[in-house]
């Protein structure tokens, strides 16, 4: 299973990062979209390409066609919101924020799955790329379509874990060639 090799392929240092994906992934208590596609926007999100190497084939078995195109739109719908909402929170200038974005959101409005699985997704990526804006947005759908708080917190956390699992992998590579 992926996520055996991940563990396996942590250092000894990362004990804690291993005892976490087991716990996020394996013992979540989200239904199997919601997880499996969280699990392929953040593994994007983590921009590992061990990450996505592993857990992409082991999400497309858990998801349907269109919840796996889903996910990874998420993530690619995020990470340009994420730049640009993160930067107009970020200016000292309110009047950015006033401006007409004008950049194309279609997949939001019909992502082809669950409004509700496809915030969530979405949530977690923002999660990754510390967009606080775009948090509080998806934050607050989820929360008035019912989704609770240890809902929206497991998916924080799988993206937590998954960038945190992503960077040491990555560092490792790249001192161990």
């Amino acid at each position: 299973m992926a996520l055996d090799e991940l563990k396996a392929a942590l250092p000894a240092y990362a004990k804690d990062l291993k005892l976490n994906l087991g716990s996020v992934i394996g013992n979540s208590d989200l239904p199997e979209q919601q997880l499996w596609g969280t699990v392929l926007a953040c593994a994007h999100a983590s921009r590992s390409a061990r990450v996505i190497r592993e857990l992409e084939p082991e999400a497309k078995t858990h998801l349907s066609a269109e919840a796996f195109e889903a996910a990874k739109a998420a993530h690619a719908i995020m990470q340009m919101n994420n730049v640009y909402y993160r930067t107009v929170h970020l200016l000292s200038d309110d009047e950015y924020g006033k401006l007409r974005a004008g950049l194309r959101m279609n997949v939001i409005g019909n992502p082809g799955v669950e409004k509700a699985d496809f915030e969530l997704w979405c949530l977690a990526v923002s999660a990754v790329n510390g967009c606080g804006m775009c948090l509080d947005s998806h934050e607050k759908v989820l929360r008035q379509a019912g989704a609770d708080r240890e809902t929206v917190q497991a998916a924080y956390k799988i993206a937590a874990v998954l960038n945190a699992v992503g960077a040491v992998l990555d560092g490792e590579a790249a001192i161990n060639g």
